[in-house]
């Protein structure tokens, strides 16, 4: 299958290789040139370009603008893609947003899931992505082949939209617990405590985590260097706070990890890993 990928970056790149190996012709388009790189694919001049050329289209890129643009701007995949043509939009980006694309390009008889992705950068590498679609069940099944190239979980949350609330969910759980994990390293600290012997501990009870394993070992190693940069986490709470605003959802723990995230971005670290948490809390 001829199938189109937007947004070659951490994540992009790995699950672009992935759709490659499985033996599909991928086609990129790419704002940096550069970003290409040694990839197997051939490089368009537009999205439209892209379209034309592809029954399916995905894409990763940053934020609501940016997938709004590419589907929806100058010589964007509206311009180029067929009748029953298939749009998968990775990126995390706002509910309604995603709902404003998928009505637009329905207009055109093009389909469209919202499918975002939870796993990292490993996950992306490994091809065990979670995936949170939302869209026509039909649409879904169309494309179940691709998307069981890129992860092993993959789950029909509901119509256009409902994808991105399940990111939202599952932003709020994973960052909050970044906060608890560095909160609980910095009151072993600030107690004298070794802190590599309380994650041993606690990895062995019921605040067991993978957030735990993998921050708790960050923090403990002093390694900030960024898996996902913290700028993004602090995106990702933007649309998790508008959608919280906008549906009257009383949340009192997001909004004050919310504002360590501010902290952080004030103090220069949102392109470090969000791990950096703990450095807010240090003062450092």
């Amino acid at each position: 299958m001829k199938v189109g990928f937007i947004g070659l970056g951490a994540m992009g790149r790995p699950m672009a290789l992935h759709l490659h190996k499985a033996g599909h012709e991928l086609f990129v388009w790419a704002r940096r040139p550069a970003a290409v790189g040694d990839l197997p694919a051939t490089v368009c001049a537009t999205p439209a370009e892209l379209g034309q050329q592809c029954a399916v289209v995905f894409t990763v890129v940053t934020s609501s603008a940016d997938v709004e643009n590419i589907a929806l701007g100058k010589d964007g995949l509206i311009d180029g893609m067929a009748p029953g043509s298939v749009l998968v939009d990775c990126s995390t980006i706002a509910p309604e947003i995603a709902r404003l694309i998928a009505a637009k390009l329905a207009e055109k008889n093009i389909a469209m899931l919202d499918a975002p992705v939870s796993g990292g950068v490993q996950g992306a590498i490994d091809g065990t992505l979670a995936i949170m679609a939302g869209g026509l069940p039909e649409t879904i099944e169309m494309v179940r082949p691709l998307l069981e190239c890129l992860g092993q979980r993959i789950v029909h949350i509901g119509p256009n939209g409902a994808g991105q609330v399940a990111k939202a969910c599952n932003q709020m759980i994973m960052v909050a617990a970044i906060q608890a994990a560095a909160e609980a390293m910095r009151l072993a600290a600030a107690s004298g405590v070794d802190c590599a012997k309380i994650r041993q501990a606690l990895a062995g009870g019921s605040a067991a985590s993978r957030v735990l394993d993998v921050m708790g070992e960050r923090m403990i190693q002093r390694n900030f260097s960024a898996g996902i940069e913290a700028r993004l986490h602090h995106k990702d709470y933007g649309l998790v706070l508008e959608a919280a605003r906008k549906s009257g959802a009383f949340m009192p723990l997001t909004a004050t990890v919310g504002q360590q995230l501010n902290a952080l971005m004030a103090q220069g670290m949102g392109r470090d890993d969000t791990a950096s948490l703990l450095r807010v809390l240090e003062g450092k």
